[in-house]
Order: C-alpha cells, then structure tokens, then sequence
C-alpha cells in the first residue's frame, strides 16, 4: 500500500517528495490539454492530412480512448469537470442563461474555493504541481489582488499563463468580443427604451413631457455608447500573461507564446526531477484568433489553424524528449485530450476557415452531438500499463480525477458526489468494460442529452431531449449566433426523446422510432428513471456564470501599471524562449 510506504519513510526520517520520488507505484503525471481540437485533427484519429507525429506516437506507445467525452461541450464547464471529477453544474460552473464561458476578465464568478482539484490533492501528496497556459476559470472576487479563483488557490504551486480564453481581442486587426456590442448595444437601447417609455405612456402608467423623455433617453444613450466605447478602446484588458500572482505582460504577444511556455514546462520539469511532479500544459492553440510563430507558418495543407497544430505537436514533442533525457517516461503518466471539439463556426475575416475536424461525428463545439464532447483521449505510461491498444468503452475527462488522485496516493473525498470513474482498470485490462453505465450530457445547466452503455450490451444509447437549431438549416453548425445556445428559441425540444445506438450509428445520422427499434420505449423509460434518480442527487448550488457574475468590474481589473499607462508592461525577465533547434 501507498499508506504504508510513506509510513516507512516517515519512520526513515525521509521527506514525503523524497518518498513518492522513490515509490514506483506514484507516477509523475503530465496532463495536456489542447483548446478546441477536433478528433478529426489528429493522425492517430484517422487524419491524413496533418502531421502530429508525436502526438500519434503517444497513440502508439500508449492507449488510444476512443469514446472518450468532455464533461461540457463548452470551454469553462468542461475545464471545471476535468479538474473536479464532478459535473459542472454540481460547483455552479452551469450557466442558466446564455452565455456559458467567462469572457471578461474582471468579472466575480469561476470555480469555487470549496471544490477540490486534483492538482490541490496531489499537492498534500508531496507533489510539485504546475499549470502552464490557460485557465479560464475565474480570477478576482472583491478586489483585483484577491486572486480567489486563481489557479494557485486550487492546487497548482506554479502558474504560467493567462486567466481567460484566446480572444479576438488579443490578436491585431481581429474583431473584438466588445464591437459586436458597440455596433449594436447603444440602438438597440435607445429603441427598447423608446418603445417601453411610449407604451408606458399609452398606457397611462406614466406622464412625462416629450422633452423630458427625449432628454433621458439622450443621457442613457450616451452613457451606454461611452461605456462600450471604453471597453473597446481598452479591449486588451483582457490579454495580460501572468506568472503565479503577477502581471508580467500586458497586452501579451501571442505569436511566440507556445514556444515560451514550452521552455517554461522543460523549466518545470528539470527544476522537478527529483520530485514527484504534476504538469498541466493547457494550450492557448487552436482557439481563435488563430496565432503560429514564424516557424511553423504555412507548413501546413490547413492554412493557420493546421499550422497552429503543428506547433502543438512539436511542443508536445519537446516535453516527451525531455521526459527520456531525464529518465521519467517509464514512471510518467501521459495524458492528452482537447476541452471540446471544434468550432465549426470560426471563420476569419477574409474568409479562411479557422476550425477543425470532428471526423465521421456530428457537428461541434457548444452542442452535445457527438462532434462537440468526442474528445482525444491519449494515455501513455510505460511502467503502469501497456500500450498500442484502444479502448472504445465510454470514458470522461472527469475520469482524471479519481484516476490522478488515487495514483497520487490520496484519497477519493467522501463528502461530495464525484462522477468520474478511475480508469486504471480498464488501462491495465483488469476490467473490460467502463464503470460508467450513464453518463450526462448538459448544454449549460440544461440536461440535454443521456448516454446508457448498459451493462449486458453491446449498444450504446444515447437520448436527447431537445437539439440546437442549426443555421443555415442544412449545417452542422449555428453561423447566425456563432455558438449554440441552449435557450429556448434557440432549440427545438423533442417528445418523445430522439434515440441513437452509436454502437451502430456514431455520426447520429438517423433517429430511431418504434418502427425501427423494437427496444425504443424501454431505452426511453430506463433513461428516465436514470435521469430522475441522476437529478435527485443535485444539490442547488450558487450559479458562478450568472450575468452578476460575468459583468465587467472595473475594481477586479488586472492592471500591471497605472491607468495612465493604459495597463501594459513587458516584464517577465525569468522567461526565455525555447530554441527550435532544441
């Protein structure tokens, strides 16, 4: 037992990292995850088009999870079940409106301090543990130091990177998340106001002049254009590059970041050698704006977004070389997935397509069709099991909690449901089938589909109780909202339920109906008993994407200099860049 060799050690006057570092049975563990990758981007996936060969050697050497699905279609949700093990909408990082990711980087919401990620576990463990690259799961609460929601307050002894998402904003002569809002905000204003006021009057709820009405209207116009046109003119707010606490740039230059953080990892992973040690490399790439360094510009047959893969892959290749130079592959656990699938909506101002593949499967990022949560799912560990083999049982990106936790040699916390399952059983061949016999699919906080693998079959249901309205109607995707929505208007909600056997019809390219599956009202009933006993276990929760969540607070702004300044800086004098001749 882990217990009984720490025990030893204690016993042996030895340190805890002294002892994990000499335990084989506690393995390092090295997590990548890349943003908005497609299944259908990768070699060992069935692409023949893009090169990542050292993500298909990780393939090869290791166990290739071919049902393996994020806990949310959606960024945040699904970085918030793959850190919990637990549904996102169990910690509140469910939106009930709209919008379901954070987009601002002053605003209150993100992940609570109560939840437990496995980084925070593995560190109590005597791990060193580092996470490099995105976040995207809140900063500030009260003020704009308090750092509540920061990745150092969930575990991870070192950050590197940024606290959001890879906006537009970040990136030269690309739109901005705000000019949407600048264009159309101060009139839609005006003419709501307009209206409610004139109907108001009509209906005899208020007397005012038309001098006065005018006047107010005027004074609401023009606050809310000048509000917006300060948020657009400092856009760049949201683009600052952190090093644990502090603000070491911003705006911060995306185009040679990769590298940057590349050099950052093999900083981490040399410093650590000695030490058993948890690695988060959480990529920037391939969330628009698309950005590559130099190098690796025009490689590729994708235009940028397959150039944008290839620098992934080379930095993947660098941290499993450095791994071998520092003898820690063979008791390294290598794990490698994407948040999401693609999003199929991305196009660039002149018209390139800046999205990738979901392969044979239905449709992508923001929808719970199969191409928006069928994920990579890549795992490598050479002392621990054996390799070049797949697994197509359904697995979860929440499965790394309990798997990375138990590993660690600490315990599974009992106060709290945890939905994902370990998955050693099923990477060592002592278990030919997942524990997962259901498994939910959530737009948002709206339950939106129910995956059952039942325990004596080889089928795969999977029922959904409502489906996005794609535009144009004979897309895969939502071009006229450039995202999904989960709301209703935006849905078309289905009675009974649709009915897919993916076992039999992975691209859900035709309903089942009574007609043509013997089997379709009892899957339908067992999945709604499932799903009842399923919501009898929530436990109501504050919503951390509610809109007083997600609303710009000027006193939780990161700002690395003086508002005189206009918030930049250039100084993060410990970072260097990785050569490529490394």
């Amino acid at each position: 037992m882990v217990r009984d060799w720490t025990l030893l050690c204690a016993l042996l006057g030895l340190s805890c990292s002294a002892c994990a570092a000499g335990d084989p049975r506690r393995p390092n563990f090295v997590l990548f995850m890349v943003d908005d990758l497609g299944i259908g981007d990768l070699g060992c996936y069935g692409n023949d088009t893009l090169k990542t060969s050292n993500i298909d050697r990780l393939a090869k050497e290791g166990v290739r999870l071919t049902q393996h699905i994020a806990s949310s279609p959606l960024c945040t949700p699904s970085r918030a079940g793959f850190l919990t093990g637990r549904y996102p909408i169990r910690s509140g990082m469910a939106s009930q409106s709209k919008v379901g990711v954070y987009i601002i980087s002053a605003a209150s919401g993100g992940l609570p301090s109560q939840e437990l990620t496995f980084a925070r576990l593995a560190k109590e463990q005597g791990y060193s543990t580092a996470l490099i690259g995105k976040w995207h799961l809140g900063l500030n609460c009260d003020r704009h130091d308090d750092l509540c929601h920061h990745p150092n307050r969930h575990g991870f002894g070192h950050f590197y990177g940024i606290s959001m998402t890879n906006l537009r904003d970040c990136q030269p002569g690309h739109g901005s998340v705000f000019q949407h809002a600048l264009t159309h905000v101060p009139y839609g204003a005006l003419a709501a106001g307009v209206l409610s006021v004139a109907l108001l009057h009509v209906w005899g709820v208020v007397r005012v002049s038309r001098r006065a009405v005018l006047a107010a209207l005027g004074l609401v116009t023009l606050a809310v254009t000048l509000f917006l046109t300060f948020v657009a003119t400092f856009r760049e707010l949201n683009c600052f590059l952190m090093r644990n606490g502090e603000v070491v740039e911003q705006p911060y230059v995306s185009e040679n970041l990769t590298r940057r953080m590349t050099a950052e990892a093999l900083h981490f992973l040399d410093k650590n050698v000695d030490k058993p040690f948890l690695l988060f490399l959480s990529f920037l790439q391939v969330h628009t704006a698309l950005f590559a360094s130099p190098h690796f510009r025009g490689r590729s047959a994708h235009g940028l977004y397959g150039d944008a893969i290839m620098e992934v892959d080379w930095s993947v290749g660098e941290v499993l070389r450095a791994l071998e130079r520092l003898q820690l592959a063979e008791q390294t656990l290598v794990y490698l997935t994407s948040d999401q699938g693609p999003h199929l909506e991305e196009i660039s101002v002149r018209g390139e397509v800046h999205h990738g593949s979901s392969g044979i499967y239905r449709a992508g990022k923001s929808t719970n069709w199969e191409g928006g949560i069928r994920v990579p799912g890549l795992l490598r560990w050479p002392g621990g099991f054996a390799g070049g083999r797949d697994i197509s049982e359904p697995t979860s990106n929440m499965d790394l909690f309990p798997t990375v936790v138990q590993l660690a040699g600490a315990t599974i916390p009992q106060d709290r449901e945890i939905d994902g399952r370990d998955l050693m059983p099923l990477l060592r061949g002592d278990s030919e089938r997942s524990e997962h016999e259901f498994l939910f699919h959530y737009c948002n906080a709206y339950l939106n589909a129910v995956r059952w693998a039942p325990r004596n079959g080889s089928a795969v249901w999977k029922v959904f109780f409502f489906t996005p309205i794609f535009y144009p109607e004979n897309s895969s995707a939502c071009f006229h909202t450039h995202a999904c929505f989960c709301t209703p208007g935006y849905v078309t909600f289905h009675q009974p339920p649709l009915l897919f056997d993916l076992s039999r019809d992975p691209s859900e390219s035709q309903p089942l109906t009574p007609d043509t599956e013997p089997a379709f009202h009892a899957v339908l009933q067992t999945v709604a008993e499932a799903t009842e006993r399923h919501r009898r276990g929530l436990v109501p929760v504050p919503d951390q994407l509610a809109p007083t969540h997600l609303l710009w607070k000027p006193w939780l702004q990161p700002c690395c200099s003086s508002w005189g300044q206009l918030c930049r800086c250039t100084r993060d004098s410990q970072q260097g860049e990785l050569p490529l001749s490394h």
